[in-house]
């Protein structure tokens, strides 16, 4: 079926905290309000799609369109980023095409140009100009074309042209500087880009080699997007991800925002994810509301296909090994997909599996170091083996280290899913969170509050700097296992505590003189909420770490910190940037601000203070 997009919408931005219309202070060059083309549509509709009735192509397309309601986009998602990039990369290309028609049309009328001309240069240069407006004719929906890849976007996708158009065309696994063969799916006019699909490599650029791919599931699994680009490079395109999303969602001048430093790489490219979640279907065939009141149900008649989301597809995809995951992930996937195909009666509609890796560690001078446990992975260091196994009860717990550190978690919960990468990451936040070089005259922090603590991950890992420590969270289930942690940690109450509150009432519970507390924030991937960062604003502790999955939505919360409120309240200054790669081969990054609080006297915020 023929997947419609969601429309690209804007941040909403509540009043004091966040500007009504953010994306008008997006720094894009050449940024005016569009306006609306001509209808140049040939029988398309207002969003470009095609209003004709045509034959069925094949591959990704539809017998019947339908109509469907858009949905409201949420804050900082690939849509809203994919926007951003697409509007910078067009007004780009638009300028640049001006500047060509320019020099073209200035030779043409120099008589006194001594370089001779082809015939038909001056003609295509024409045609070209006359295009670069955008109302160029666009190729029909599910036809093929070859898009010229400009550049990566934040989401991951390639960002190519086709012709003389300055029509952005979104590419998936594609890199700078390829030609591929690219299925059009759906043109977005108004917005200057269209939606296509990976078909083939006509030629491929210098930053491409697809004998670097690792899994036979490349370009067609939504999972990975970089598996054809070395590891440098992927590290390099991860920073700019950063450098982006403060130009465009901070609404910060960049004399605000500091250089951003090189993105820190995972020490396991392939076999590093902890935690997977295929999924199945239910059972074809249509039930109506009536029946099922009566007990009726479908039954499946094959083994469904059990994996992932195709890329820009409503259809899972039969995936039987994912080399991202560790080995015991994978382990513990092969014998799913074995467990699901004999017990198909017992599932009246799909379900997602949990594959948790969870490690028991003995001592290599205990005897049980020599043995071997079924269903392990076995992994022997200096001084301790490991024994690593697959859960895939969601309400089981799960035990990871990082060094000598011991976490247990409910399977199901959030947890970190690279432990290759989090000694460094925790090392990386112990060496920042207090002040590089404070003076004897300054208080010296001597408290942490870890918000969106869940089981204790800063918390627990920092507590040695401070006096106290307070950990916050929400889930009462996390809060349970973060106190185990800390007894298992051997952490007193009077040095780690833990809290079950709303964020956005952390401060309630917490007593901590701010000249002497520091704040580590984790959200989800949407980010804070007005209610929190007023609170903190308000509260004005010394030092704030700023934590994220989502470094847009970050760098929308950091540019509300920074800019302060207007009824008072603390402002702060961004000490550092940094990326981290907890995903490789995937276009995320994780991001770590570090900001310290603004001592001033009335005064205004300048860039250099």
């Amino acid at each position: 079926m023929l997947q419609w997009p969601r429309r690209v919408s804007r941040f909403v931005n509540p009043p004091n905290l966040r500007s009504k219309s953010c994306i008008r202070h997006f720094n894009f060059p050449a940024m005016e309000p569009m306006e609306q083309p001509q209808d140049h549509s040939g029988g398309r509709g207002p969003r470009g799609q095609d209003t004709r009735k045509r034959q069925f192509q094949g591959g990704r397309g539809s017998k019947r369109q339908r109509t469907r309601k858009e949905k409201p986009v949420k804050e900082g998602s690939n849509d809203e980023v994919l926007l951003a990039d697409v509007r910078a990369l067009f007004a780009a290309q638009k300028l640049s095409n001006t500047r060509d028609s320019t020099t073209l049309k200035n030779k043409a009328n120099n008589t006194d140009d001594p370089a001779p001309q082809e015939p038909g240069d001056l003609a295509r240069g024409i045609e070209e100009t006359a295009t670069t407006d955008g109302v160029a004719t666009l190729p029909e929906p599910f036809t093929e074309i070859d898009v010229k890849v400009v550049e990566i976007s934040s989401t991951g996708d390639g960002l190519g042209l086709h012709g003389s158009s300055n029509q952005i065309y979104v590419v998936p696994f594609s890199a700078p500087g390829d030609i591929v063969r690219a299925k059009v799916v759906r043109h977005f006019q108004d917005e200057h880009y269209s939606q296509a699909d990976f078909v083939s490599v006509v030629q491929a650029g210098p930053l491409r080699d697809d004998n670097r791919i690792n899994c036979k599931y490349f370009s067609t699994c939504s999972g990975c997007q970089f598996q054809m680009l070395d590891y440098p490079t992927q590290l390099k395109h991860k920073k700019t991800i950063i450098e982006k999303a403060y130009k465009n969602f901070s609404q910060l001048p960049p004399e605000l925002v500091p250089t951003i430093e090189d993105t820190i790489g995972s020490p396991l490219q392939y076999g590093y994810r902890t935690k997977l979640t295929p999924h199945f279907d239910g059972p074809p065939g249509y039930i109506s509301k009536h029946d099922k009141m009566k007990g009726a149900r479908n039954y499946f008649t094959e083994v469904p296909n059990i994996g992932f989301m195709g890329k820009g597809l409503k259809r899972t995809l039969d995936i039987e090994d994912c080399p991202i995951g560790t080995d015991a992930v994978r382990m513990g996937m092969k014998s799913e997909r074995s467990r699901v195909a004999k017990e198909l009666d017992k599932y009246k509609k799909g379900a997602t599996i949990l594959l948790r890796e969870s490690t028991l560690r003995v001592q290599n001078d205990d005897e049980k170091a020599s043995k071997s446990i079924p269903d392990t992975i076995k992994v022997t260091g200096p001084n301790y083996t490991d024994f690593k196994s697959c859960i895939t009860d969601n309400n089981a717990t799960s035990t990871e280290y990082i060094n000598d550190f011991v976490f247990t978690n409910i399977a199901g919960s959030f947890f970190q899913n690279n432990n290759s990468i989090l000694p460094a990451f925790t090392q990386y936040i112990r060496e920042h969170i207090l002040s590089p070089a404070p003076f004897s005259i300054d208080p010296q922090i001597k408290y942490l509050i870890d918000a969106y603590s869940g089981s204790g991950l800063f918390t627990i890992t920092l507590s040695s700097l401070f006096t106290s420590s307070t950990g916050i969270d929400i889930s009462g289930a996390s809060i349970t296992s973060a106190r185990e942690n800390a007894i298992l940690n051997k952490l007193p109450t009077s040095q780690c505590t833990f809290i079950a509150a709303d964020a956005p009432e952390l401060f309630k519970s917490v007593t901590y003189p701010k000249d002497e507390t520091v704040v580590v924030i984790d959200p989800p991937r949407k980010g804070c909420d007005d209610i929190f960062l007023k609170q903190l604003l308000r509260f004005g502790a010394k030092r704030v770490v700023y934590v994220s999955c989502n470094v847009h939505t970050q760098a929308r919360d950091v540019g509300v910190l920074v800019r302060g409120m207007e009824d008072g309240g603390a402002r702060y200054k961004i000490e550092s940037l940094r990326g981290f790669d907890f995903f490789p081969q995937t276009g995320h990054v994780e991001g770590v601000a570090v900001l310290s609080r603004v001592e001033y006297s009335g005064a205004e915020l300048s860039p250099q203070e």
